[in-house]
């Protein structure tokens, strides 16, 4: 909207110096519409090809530099060997990864199935047959699962845990496969993107603060075609 804004502003005072004769008007509509055009097409050039016109079009033709930049970015700025090992200590110190809340979460229904085939297919499996095969095992489910849940808040409260997962974090190797892990789902997002999606990526983040370009263009070509009619 503001280059096309810029455009008719500078084509209508063009248009107005040249009916009037009016030198100055010409000037200033003259070159303000010629540096905010010259700016539009290269913001243009910037996103779409343009036949015979070289360089154009850089963002979809020049598409594997910028997914290797942005992997680069979020490798070597955000998700660095250094950034990792430092937000896990923090969070370890500062007690805010609360392993009740993951605890409370899973699924342990799966455990007990797990143990419930467990118990079938070995020699007592054939006695409880008799006296109504799994579902007799069924009024232990809820009293199991409460049970285990218990025994894991213990377990991952308990001070030999604590020190055994912050040991872990601090392991070198530990930081090495997480960064590794990282990269290679960044990696496999990026290898899903096309030209056209990359484009559009730019292209949302950018455009709109270029069209300040045209605008810019056209005021300056306005005043150089002012200062050229009284240097002439």
């Amino acid at each position: 909207m503001k280059s096309f804004v810029t455009n008719l502003i500078s084509f209508l005072v063009f248009i107005f110096g040249f009916a009037f004769e009016n030198e100055i008007l010409l000037n200033i509509g003259l070159f303000a519409l010629s540096g905010a055009i010259t700016n539009w097409l290269a913001v243009y050039m910037i996103f779409e090809k343009v036949p015979f016109l070289y360089g154009s079009g850089v963002i979809e033709e020049k598409f594997e530099e910028f997914k290797l930049s942005i992997k680069k970015l979020m490798m070597e700025q955000f998700f660095t060997k250094e950034n990792l090992e430092k937000f896990l200590n923090d969070e370890i110190g500062a007690k805010k990864i609360d392993f009740n809340k993951i605890i409370e979460k899973l699924d342990y229904e799966i455990a007990f199935n797990s143990l419930k085939k467990a118990v079938m297919e070995s020699q007592f499996g054939a006695l409880l047959n008799m006296f109504g095969g799994e579902s007799a095992l069924e009024g232990l489910k809820e009293p199991f699962k409460e049970k285990l849940k218990n025994a894991l808040i213990n377990m991952t409260n308990s001070n030999s845990f604590k020190q055994m997962f912050a040991g872990a974090v601090e392991n070198k190797s530990f930081i090495d496969d997480l960064n590794n892990k990282i990269d290679s789902i960044i990696q496999k997002r990026l290898d899903e993107l096309t030209p056209k999606m990359v484009k559009k990526m730019v292209e949302e983040i950018i455009r709109v603060h270029l069209g300040w370009l045209v605008v810019w263009g056209g005021v300056f070509g306005g005043i150089i075609g002012f200062v050229s009619v009284l240097l002439v």
